[in-house]
């Protein structure tokens, strides 16, 4: 599920300052004549909206003197002087939380989050999530804003197990959820579900939202939000179909949801298959996020990942084999 955007996104490095002494920069080459808080955010490394922010809040002196606001266009050898304010406190206690970092640079993090890891904090997980660990790991994340789901620009349900890509400063952030936003991060997951689906492949766009008999589950309700999930088969046995699935967008539940609308729910779905006994502990659900692409925010280089099932879920796919 994509998150809704965070207005306070701080850059690690801008965190690390001292804010009691302004910071001083120089206009210069291909920044002259842009917008003033394009330029701020470019020389200090920030996100678009944080530069804003400085700027309307008073934070930042221009020389030569005049007006400021965002919008403003700034020159060669202007000079900024930026007073950055103090980083809020965290109330999370990094934890050592077991989960492999498949990729890291300065900028993002990719991880294989196993079942049962609760992303963030939230009520009945307020210790043990994958932010705590991510902290524990890479402190420097501490610094990056004030909520209790640092680089978090999007999620995977506690059943659900693999790639996931996490912001390491507001740039890299705000990158992310544009592209998030604007449906350019590809996310293909494999699913087994019961029964056989009407077409060996296809495509699911019913809306999704809150169940109204049940506000644990999600549903397919009329006034739901946008839900657009292609499948494809790749095989089918025994009363099974492996599913490749790609969502081009990120609702809560929304495979599960979607592929129980079409009666083919998925195996261990405890909400939403509750007749089918589960072959798996309560903590998953056959279901993998196996491929990840997207654009680097930084470099703009397409990035791709895989991750194999994990072993659970293979030797379950043997024995129906057998």
């Amino acid at each position: 599920m994509c998150l809704e955007n965070n207005e306070d996104i701080i850059e690690a490095e801008a965190g690390k300052r001292d804010s009691s002494v302004p910071q001083v920069f120089t206009v210069s080459g291909d920044i002259a004549g842009h917008r003033l808080d394009f330029a701020l955010s470019r020389l200090m490394g920030i996100s678009r909206g944080f530069s804003q922010k400085l700027i309307k809040h008073g934070r930042l002196d221009l020389v030569p003197q005049r007006r400021i606001k965002p919008s403003i266009k700034v020159s060669d050898g202007d000079i900024m002087k930026v007073m950055v304010p103090p980083i809020e406190s965290l109330d999370l206690e990094p934890q050592d939380v077991p989960f492999d970092v498949v990729y890291s640079d300065q900028d993002i993090i990719v991880v294989n989050k196993p079942a049962g890891l609760v992303v963030h904090p939230a009520p009945g997980h307020w210790t043990g999530t994958l932010v705590h660990g991510l902290l524990y790991r890479f402190p420097d994340m501490g610094n990056l804003n004030g909520v209790q789901r640092p680089g978090i620009v999007h999620r995977l349900d506690s059943t659900t197990s693999g790639l996931m890509v996490v912001a390491r400063n507001g740039l890299a952030q705000e990158g992310l959820f544009r592209d998030f936003k604007g449906r350019r991060v590809e996310k293909e997951y494999l699913a087994l579900c019961y029964g056989i689906p009407a077409s060996g492949k296809g495509e699911i766009r019913y809306p999704i939202g809150r169940d109204p008999f049940n506000r644990m589950r999600m549903a397919v309700t009329e006034d739901g939000r946008d839900a657009w999930t292609d499948y494809s088969t790749i095989w089918s046995i025994k009363g099974y179909t492996l599913l490749r699935c790609r969502i081009h967008t990120g609702r809560t539940h929304q495979i599960r949801v979607h592929m129980q609308s079409v009666r083919c729910p998925l195996v261990g779905d405890r909400l939403y298959a509750p007749s089918r006994k589960s072959p798996f502990g309560e903590d998953r659900v056959f279901l993998h996020s196996w491929k990840l692409s997207f654009f680097h925010p930084r470099t703009k280089e397409k990035m791709a990942f895989s991750c194999p099932l994990p072993e659970e879920l293979a030797l379950f796919l043997k024995s129906i084999e057998r």
